[in-house]
C-alpha cells in the first residue's frame, strides 16, 4: 500500500466492505468462548495496513467483549502486517485518531507485529477473536507474469491455472496458521473482495483495471517506462468465489479444526458514485477513483521499476493519465464482498 497515510485517505471501498461484516462480527463476539478469570483477551487484526479501516471493527469487538466481561479485564489488540507496512501512520492513528478504540478505556492495549500472515504470528492457541479484512486477497507470491496485462482477472489458460493453484495453496496456508493460533472456541471473521458465483468481480472494477492497463501500455509506448518494466508489472491478488473459500472444508465440513458458521456474498455499492449522483462533482469522483487505484495497487506495479527512486514520478504520471482516461466514460465501481465466520472447535 502507498505510505504516508495514502491508504487511509483513499481506501474507502475496503472500509465499506468491512462495514458490511460488522453485524457478523458482533455475533461472533457473542459466540466466542472466553475462559473465566482475569487473563487478557487477545484480539488479532490480520492485515491492518495503516489502521484507519481497523478502528470500527476493533471498536465493535471491544464493545461486545465489554458487555460480557466488564470494564476491568485487559483486552490486547494486535495489528499484523508486513514489515514494509507504514507502521508510523498506524501508530499515529492508534494514538491520536478521535475514533481510536482505546479512547476512554484504559484496559485496552494496542500493539503491532511486522510479519506476513503467511508465517506464524502468535503462539499456539493464543488468540480469542480474529479479524481480517481485504488482506487475504493478496497472495504470498506471484506465480508468473500475465501477458499484456497486470491483473489475473484478464488472464486465461495456463496463467489463470497457475494463479488459481497459488491462491488455493495460500488460502489453505492462511487457514491452517490461523487455526493453530486461535484458542478453542475462538472465532475468525474474514472479509474479502470477491467474485460472484458467475466469476464476475463487478463491471466497474474490471473496467478500472482495463483502463489502467491501457494507460500502462501508453506509458511504455511513450518511453515513460521501459517495455521490460511494463512486462514485470503484476498484481499478486486473487479475488475468490464462494466455492474457492469453501473448498478446504469439503471433507467433513472442517479444516484444521475450523468450521464455517457463515459464508455470505453481498454487493457493495460505490460510495463515491453515490456522492457523484447527488452533487455532480466529477472532479471529486475521479480523484477518489484514481486515488483508490494509486493507494492500493500502484505500489505493487512500481515494484517492477528498475529505479525505485522513480516511484513517485511513475505514480503521479499514471494517476494523471488514468484520471483523463476515466473521464472519457464515468463508471461506478460497484463490487462484491464475501464474509466468512470460522469457529475453532474444541
Amino acid at each position: 500500500m502507498e505510505g504516508a497515510g495514502s491508504y487511509n485517505r483513499y481506501a474507502k471501498l475496503p472500509a465499506g466492505g468491512g462495514s458490511l461484516a460488522l453485524p457478523l462480527l458482533e455475533q461472533a463476539v457473542r459466540d466466542v468462548q472466553l475462559e473465566a478469570g482475569d487473563h487478557p483477551i487477545v484480539v488479532a487484526d490480520y492485515g491492518s495496513s495503516q489502521g484507519k479501516n481497523s478502528l470500527a471493527p476493533m471498536q465493535t469487538a471491544i464493545k461486545g467483549l465489554r458487555k460480557r466481561v466488564g470494564q476491568e479485564r485487559p483486552i490486547l489488540v494486535v495489528h499484523i502486517d508486513q514489515p514494509a507496512n507504514d507502521f508510523n501512520t498506524l501508530f499515529d492513528v492508534l494514538h491520536r485518531d478521535p475514533e481510536r478504540y482505546s479512547l476512554g478505556d484504559p484496559n485496552v492495549f494496542p500493539s503491532a507485529i511486522g510479519r506476513s500472515f503467511y508465517d506464524s504470528v502468535f503462539p499456539k492457541e493464543h488468540v480469542h477473536m480474529a479479524w481480517s479484512s481485504y488482506a487475504a486477497v493478496w497472495l504470498s507470491r506471484i506465480p508468473m507474469r500475465i501477458p499484456n496485462h497486470f491483473m489475473v482477472l484478464a488472464s486465461s489458460g495456463a496463467v489463470r491455472e497457475a494463479f488459481e493453484r497459488q491462491a488455493a495453496d495460500d488460502w489453505k496456508l492462511f487457514l491452517s496458521l490461523r487455526a493453530r493460533e486461535l484458542r478453542p472456541g475462538g472465532r475468525l471473521v474474514i472479509v474479502l473482495p470477491a467474485l460472484n458465483d458467475e466469476g464476475v468481480a463487478g463491471a466497474g472494477l474490471e473496467t478500472l483495471f482495463a483502463r489502467a492497463n491501457d494507460v500502462l501500455a501508453d506509458m511504455a509506448a511513450d518511453g515513460v517506462i521501459a517495455a521490460e518494466e511494463r512486462g514485470r508489472m503484476v498484481l499478486g491478488s486473487f479475488p475468490r468465489r464462494r466455492s474457492h473459500l469453501l473448498a478446504p472444508f469439503d471433507s467433513g465440513h472442517q479444516f484444521c479444526g475450523l468450521t464455517p458458521e457463515c459464508c455470505e456474498l453481498a454487493e457493495l455499492p460505490d460510495a463515491a458514485w453515490i456522492d457523484y449522483e447527488r452533487d455532480g462533482n466529477m472532479e471529486e469522483l475521479l480523484n477518489r477513483h484514481t486515488g483508490l487505484f494509486r493507494a492500493i495497487f500502484v505500489p505493487s506495479l512500481a515494484a517492477a521499476l528498475d529505479d525505485p527512486g522513480k516511484t513517485r514520478t511513475f505514480a503521479d504520471e499514471l494517476q494523471r493519465r488514468l484520471k483523463r482516461k476515466l473521464a472519457e466514460r464515468l463508471t461506478p465501481l460497484h463490487s462484491f464482498v464475501q464474509t466468512m465466520v470460522l469457529a475453532k472447535q474444541r
